[in-house]
């Protein structure tokens, strides 16, 4: 049976190019992952601020080595993008941002983010996340970005609104946190939103 209509994105959007690296402003970075980068996310992992807010730990470099090997092997397949944050000078680990839940035939997928200890307070995420999407929405022509967080978790509503991710609704014990079943809020941008956002 035919579609009526045509995918929003061809397969191989994504992977018919490598991955690029994206300039945000101010010397910070969003480039692709490095193996070199496991030992910097096995710190950050160690931080209880993500433990709160994370469904996953990380026990060993080794293992975020894997993460780091599955990232990389998941841009050629299309599944998700993404980046790590730097200071490009020195090359230091900031945090991570990226496009999950990639549906090219519907030209929609879903941003996350995490910031490192040392670098919250900065505007960091909301520095990578503007850059993301107006890469997504703008440069590469997915149609919709959903950003969901806890209802809880206060300073990522600040980014998503911020960074001009209108608040859509309340999704109800929608995800398992290890304090429980979190209500979560669901931010989107459209294609032809992103000329408002900004990260200042």
């Amino acid at each position: 049976m035919p579609y009526l209509t045509s995918p929003a994105l061809p397969t191989g959007t994504l992977a018919s190019t490598p991955q690029p690296t994206l300039p945000a402003g101010d010397g910070l970075l969003l480039r692709p992952w490095r193996p070199s980068d496991a030992p910097a996310v096995h710190e950050a992992f160690q931080d209880p601020v993500m433990h709160q807010w994370h469904a996953r730990a990380a026990d060993s470099v080794d293992e975020v080595g894997g993460w780091i090997e599955q990232w990389l092997k998941d841009w050629t397949e299309e599944r998700t993008a993404q980046w790590a944050v730097v200071a490009a000078d020195p090359d230091r680990l900031l945090g991570r941002v990226a496009l999950r839940e990639i549906r090219l035939d519907d030209g929609q997928a879903e941003v996350a983010y995490w910031t490192t200890s040392a670098a919250r307070g900065q505007g960091v995420a909301a520095r990578a996340t503007t850059t993301l999407a107006r890469w997504a929405l703008a440069d590469t022509g997915f149609h919709r970005l959903e950003l969901l967080h806890a209802v809880r978790n206060e300073a990522s509503c600040r980014v998503a609104t911020k960074t001009g991710f209108t608040l859509e609704g309340t999704k109800r014990s929608a995800l398992l946190h290890q304090d429980g079943w979190h209500d979560m809020h669901l931010h989107a941008r459209v294609r032809g939103d992103w000329p408002t956002y900004t990260a200042s």
